[in-house]
């Protein structure tokens, strides 16, 4: 007999199945057992009369696996309307140590530091497992969204030579008595790919240096990178990721509506076309001084009220930064040189995005280099490729964790990663 998860019950009314998982809740009434097994789909409703099997079922512990052979029986009342009856239970492993915290409770009633410590039984718990669901469909969705654009997965090191890329701060490491680096980000990498697929994309690791300590960072976080060719400029690369974005959450309302249902979260609509607004005009916007080279957290915030407010939307763009706090390789409004045609999107008032079209002349590049009284040396190996023609190019980069947890809510980014990477944590 096939094992049958705990989602595909309410289909075999009638039948005898096996099904198998992790003893969830027991509740050991007078005249009557419940066992609450737990599925990677759900959870099952076993009912028990016969006093031997419940003699079995008082020696279990919670998280226990367990093996049950029983009758799918109708029950309003009970888990996806059906509940398993004459049972018979069957331990798979020995009784399980129980956990710091209880996962049958509808939430995790210990503090996040506990939960991350005790991560590999605390992403057990629905509520912490879900986050994880709609984390893994909107990677699917964002795969599917690019290649539906023609775009080519690619996968770039992250270990690299030289800590030259985005200015963060980065983590060394010894390669063979060599210095080398994490990376930062996969940008030069992609930029050059577009020299050979002219569309490409990439789901991967990056590493940052930062000692930020706040809820919103990461040491070691997810970024899912695009990069495409032949752009009139910036605006072509923000109508890709408004696609992306729908294709995203299209995909996590398909692949994870239980997910969904679990943590109360409906997905936002992406408009049509996201609103935009110039980094000066933001800067009004937020009360900030004409001067500020910059949007704080409490400026985004602001921005992300008024979008709300005045446009109905989750998401804003924000455009043209200041060259100044741009990478060198950020190509200028040509209207307004000391601006960029850079962007960052806000999603519910949090950069989410940054992106913009990039540099695609040699000469250009030595030119912005020199500007910032940086050497060629340490660029040598990408600017090379310029050299034999690259295309007027532009991309994005989206924050993963960031997504998923201003998508469900979350207050803290540790809460949607699995096992967070930060300034003071190293492990589980």
């Amino acid at each position: 007999m096939q094992r049958t998860l705990s989602h595909h019950l309410p289909a075999q009314i009638g039948a005898t199945v096996r099904i198998a998982g992790w003893v969830h809740r027991r509740r050991l009434l007078k005249s009557v057992a419940f066992l609450i097994v737990r599925d990677a789909a759900g959870l099952a409703q076993v009912v028990v009369t016969d006093p031997a099997v419940r003699a079995e079922l008082e020696k279990l512990t919670e998280e226990t696996i367990v093996e049950v052979t029983a009758t799918v029986t109708a029950n309003e009342t009970a888990p996806a309307g059906v509940e398993l009856t004459d049972p018979t239970v069957r331990p798979l492993g020995p009784p399980a140590v129980a956990p710091p915290f209880d996962l049958y409770r509808p939430a995790l009633t210990a503090s996040l530091p506990t939960q991350l410590d005790n991560a590999p039984t605390a992403l057990r718990h629905p509520t912490r497992s879900a986050a994880l669901r709609i984390s893994a469909a909107a990677v699917a969705g964002f795969r599917a969204a690019l290649d539906a654009h023609e775009f080519v997965e690619i996968h770039t090191p992250k270990v690299v030579s030289s800590s030259t890329e985005s200015g963060a701060n980065v983590f060394a490491l010894d390669w063979f008595g060599r210095p080398a680096y994490l990376a930062q980000s996969p940008q030069f990498y992609k930029q050059l790919m577009v020299g050979v697929f002219e569309r490409v994309y990439e789901v991967g690791p990056v590493f940052r240096a930062e000692p930020h300590d706040t809820v919103r960072h990461l040491a070691q976080y997810t970024s899912l990178d695009a990069e495409l060719g032949f752009v009139a400029d910036h605006r072509d690369v923000m109508r890709v990721l408004r696609d992306t974005l729908a294709g995203m959450l299209g995909a996590v309302g398909e692949r994870a509506g239980a997910a969904l249902a679990t943590l109360g979260v409906t997905p936002p609509r992406v408009p049509a076309e996201i609103p935009a607004v110039h980094f000066t005009e933001a800067l009004t916007i937020a009360g900030a001084p004409a001067d500020e080279p910059d949007l704080a957290p409490a400026h985004e915030r602001a921005l992300g009220e008024w979008a709300r407010r005045e446009h109905r939307s989750d998401f804003l763009f924000v455009t043209g930064y200041p060259m100044a706090k741009r990478p060198f390789y950020t190509h200028p409004d040509p209207a307004r040189p000391a601006y960029s045609n850079g962007f960052d999107l806000l999603f519910r008032g949090l950069e989410l995005v940054t992106g913009g079209q990039r540099l695609h002349r040699h000469a250009d590049y030595l030119a912005a280099l020199a500007a910032r009284g940086e050497p060629v040396e340490p660029y040598a190996g990408y600017l090379d490729a310029f050299r034999h023609g690259m295309p007027p190019h532009g991309g994005f980069a989206i924050g993963l964790e960031r997504f998923v947890a201003r998508l469900v809510g979350a207050a803290n980014v540790r809460e949607v990663t699995a096992f967070p990477r930060d300034l003071h944590r190293l492990t589980p």
